[in-house]
């Protein structure tokens, strides 16, 4: 990996507590649909990891957090427009699969939509063959980012639930229905360790073979919504 300086752009609000924060683009720095990168902040803030939601033709860096109450969002909040900021990545290995003809099933809860975010939106762009399907899980749909782009999406098949207004928390059904009929799946899941780990054990009762389940693990990332009960 390796380090570029950028600038803050702009940021706003895209979810009731979650912001979205657009960065320079440097020269040279590419990056694959579904990497992150570590934001350094000035001391003593320090680095956090986010993975891109934006698709890698775009010419920024874009990222979307959850705003909690800690040292280094409230000095991600404070970064004024035009503030400089330093870049590590990009990293990670959860992108979408060469094959179009295996489908690809993507599963989020809050938060934990961004790396699935740049994917979707690169293979629209892309026009890429794969059939996708995503389940995503928040408490209320104020709390869903990017949940009206998702829907307006033709070539996603579209399962969300919200388990504060009447949904139902992400099980083995729930997986089993989003994937009816899809090709050969692949099964995609993104978060913190113990959501990644309970998602596993839901796939394995669902009857999603080991080696058809790619997971990345982000010690430090928030999920704005349990995603099992």
């Amino acid at each position: 990996m390796s380090t570029y300086d950028v600038k803050l752009l702009a940021r706003h609000e895209i979810a009731d507590g979650t912001m979205e924060f657009h960065f320079t683009r440097p020269d040279g720095f590419e990056f694959k649909a579904g990497q992150a990168i570590e934001l350094l902040l000035p001391q003593p803030a320090g680095g956090h990891a986010f993975s891109l939601v934006n698709s890698p033709s775009e010419g920024e860096l874009v990222v979307a957090t959850r705003m909690r109450d800690s040292v280094y969002k409230r000095a991600l909040r404070a970064l004024p427009i035009g503030a400089s900021a330093k870049v590590d990545g990009p990293f990670g290995s959860l992108t979408l699969h060469r094959n179009p003809a295996r489908a690809a099933v993507f599963i989020a809860g809050g938060i934990g939509i961004t790396p699935f975010m740049s994917i979707v939106r690169n293979a629209v762009e892309e026009a890429l063959k794969h059939p996708m399907a995503l389940v995503y899980s928040n408490r209320r749909a104020r709390d869903a980012a990017y949940l009206d782009e998702l829907r307006s999406i033709e070539n996603l098949r579209l399962v969300a639930t919200l388990t504060e207004e009447g949904g139902g928390f992400v099980d083995a059904a729930m997986i089993r229905r989003a994937a009816e009929g899809l090709p050969a799946p692949i099964f995609y899941v993104a978060g913190p360790p113990a959501m990644v780990e309970a998602m596993k054990a839901v796939l394995e009762k669902a009857g999603v073979e080991d080696t058809d389940v790619r997971s990345e693990e982000f010690f430090g990332y928030e999920s704005a919504a349990a995603v099992t009960s």
